[in-house]
């Protein structure tokens, strides 16, 4: 097919991103070419805040035809936790049809090479870069964030998380040169001499499982380092979240067809009610990578059997805060109580127990024992959230049934100290909107002993509910955190010190146990928020996940290199 967009054209146009990328990367400093602020849009043909609203509204109730082969039904149903009805159709896909469709672009996509395949995916980021106000909206209609959350964390940080993953996926190939030349020396003989060429080839098909809550952030990197190593991806977005994704799936395809290769390199798999077609897609001989978000149980089962992909998983963790002290009591709290009410605690890196010594703890406002520092937290809470606009703007909407079952149940699992409370939604009557609890709990006497509380706070329980563990000393809490994170797994660790001894034995179970640790956070960075080209999401060496989001780990086995060795 003719190309629209010449590869001499693209590389002209995102070379220089790719090379500011390949810096961040190298550096871990702050940078982003996704602008946060609303107002940032609207110029150089990016929608802006009334073109957005107007392109989200102008996809409700209707049909979103890829163009994909194999179609044979359309479905739909997504609910908002907002309360209205999206009313999109999507099209179901025969497999049978529809994969050996997406393999047979793979051959020219290969042969691009791999600077052509990352810029083509910088100009897919692009696009979908204009139309960030657009997927700010789909994503809060999906997820339940609200707007501001869902245009950040559902667009730019969305789209650093795929550009990261492709300037990754960009040093790993070019790591190996594409030819040299070998000669060795024979002594009195002519030397032995090879001309040797190395391709990065493919693995085959990329299969990325959607998540509900974060279907960019948390789809991009898989999506984008499947693609920029050569490999056709098809996208099985979760059921009550398909719009953020199925948008990025056209986007794709048009790029890629512009760019005169197979539109079929990127498709979509919607599924009808209930048909669970992720375990059926898992294990097709044709799926040969596949990235995954959500539950242990599935992501477990995923590993086992999705025996003949690469399979990289996100799944449940339980994240901890230890507080030993600290010299800013107030920040601490502030930090701490945004933290847990952030889009209702649905985070993965959410903080779920506080592990606070049973004397209490040293700080710069006197002693606090370990009621009055739960006291003082659920007081901070209640600030933070006391205004219903505020509450609604950082809080959203509960995503689903499950998440609210979770909350109204943790209130009898022991003594509460800050209690729930129902917030309207004067814009979205038929949004669910709850504030934290958290609940008091006894740790064991001694970190090996078993409590009559363990059941709770040894389990994920995902959304706005935490723990206040009491231990007897830090010692115990770092034995505990220990525990919890060898065998539940954390994708975020946080904690509370003055103490060089404790941060000292803290940092390492964290080193040891492969969990990313924060310290004495009491400003505007938060434990569960994470920076692309700067942090790592997960580390991949605990039960929460195998893989971080991103590194070299996670993009260099998407591909292999393959050698054609010739006689000079």
């Amino acid at each position: 097919m003719a190309a629209e967009l010449t590869a001499h054209d693209l590389i002209a146009r995102h070379r220089p991103t790719l090379d500011q990328a390949l810096e961040a990367i190298r550096t871990r400093a702050y940078w982003s070419p996704h602008p946060e602020h609303p107002k940032a849009y609207g110029e150089l043909g990016s929608l802006d805040a009334a073109a957005g609203k107007a392109a989200f509204d102008a996809v409700l109730g209707t049909r979103l035809d890829l163009g994909q082969p194999g179609t044979d039904d359309w479905v739909g149903g997504e609910v908002s936790p907002y309360g209205i009805e999206l009313g999109v159709t999507y099209p179901h896909a025969d497999l049978d049809v529809l994969l050996p469709a997406m393999r047979a672009g793979q051959r020219a996509w290969r042969d691009a090479g791999a600077e052509t395949r990352a810029v083509v995916c910088l100009e897919i980021l692009k696009r979908i870069s204009d139309r960030t106000h657009e997927f700010a909206h789909a994503v809060m209609h999906t997820s339940g964030q609200a707007f501001l959350m869902a245009f950040q964390a559902g667009g730019p940080h969305a789209q650093d998380r795929g550009l990261e993953a492709v300037a990754y996926a960009y040093v790993e190939q070019v790591r190996t040169p594409d030819t040299a030349e070998w000669t060795k020396p024979q002594g009195k003989r002519d030397p032995l001499a090879l001309t040797k060429r190395f391709t990065p080839v493919p693995r085959g098909i990329g299969l990325v499982v959607g998540c509900n809550t974060f279907p960019t952030w948390n789809g991009f990197p898989g999506l984008f380092a499947s693609l920029a190593t050569g490999n056709a991806v098809l996208v099985k977005p979760h059921p009550r979240a398909v719009l953020p994704l199925a948008l990025t799936v056209r986007i794709a395809r048009e790029v890629l067809a512009q760019a005169g290769f197979d539109p079929n390199l990127v498709a979509l798999a919607a599924e009808r009610p209930g048909e669970g077609i992720a375990k059926t897609l898992a294990t097709r001989p044709e799926i040969r990578i596949i990235d995954y978000t959500g539950s242990t149980s599935f992501g477990d089962w995923l590993e086992a059997n999705a025996r003949q992909a690469q399979v990289y998983t996100e799944k449940a963790g339980v994240n901890t805060v230890v507080v030993e002290s600290t010299d800013d009591y107030k920040g601490m709290l502030s930090n701490l109580a945004f933290s847990l009410s952030l889009y209702s605690g649905q985070m993965c890196t959410t903080p779920q127990n506080l592990l606070i010594p049973r004397e209490g703890i040293r700080t710069d406002e006197g002693h606090r024992t370990f009621d009055e520092v739960t006291a003082d937290l659920a007081r901070a809470v209640d600030a933070l959230l006391g205004d219903d606009a505020r509450a609604n703007a950082l809080l959203g909407a509960i995503v689903n049934p499950d998440v609210k079952a979770r909350l109204e149940a943790a209130a009898g699992l022991g003594e509460v100290a800050l209690a729930s409370r129902e917030v309207p939604n004067p814009d979205f009557p038929g949004a669910v909107v709850r504030t934290p609890v958290i609940v008091k709990l006894d740790g064991a006497r001694k970190y090996w002993e078993r409590t009559d509380d363990e059941a709770a706070y040894m389990s994920e329980c995902f959304g706005p509910v935490s723990f206040a563990v009491a231990v007897d000393s830090v010692a115990d809490a770092v034995e505990l955190l220990r525990r919890t994170v060898r065998e539940k797994g954390a994708m975020t660790v946080g904690a509370y010190t003055t103490d060089p001894e404790a941060e000292r034995a803290i940092e390492e179970v964290c080193l040891e146990e492969a969990a990313q640790l924060s310290l004495n956070l009491t400003g505007g960075v938060y434990v569960n928020q994470t920076a692309a080209f700067s942090d790592f999401h997960g580390s991949g060496g605990n039960p929460a996940a195998n893989a971080a989001l991103t590194d070299g780990a996670f993009v260099a086995s998407r591909f292999r290199v393959v050698e054609v060795r010739r006689e000079a």
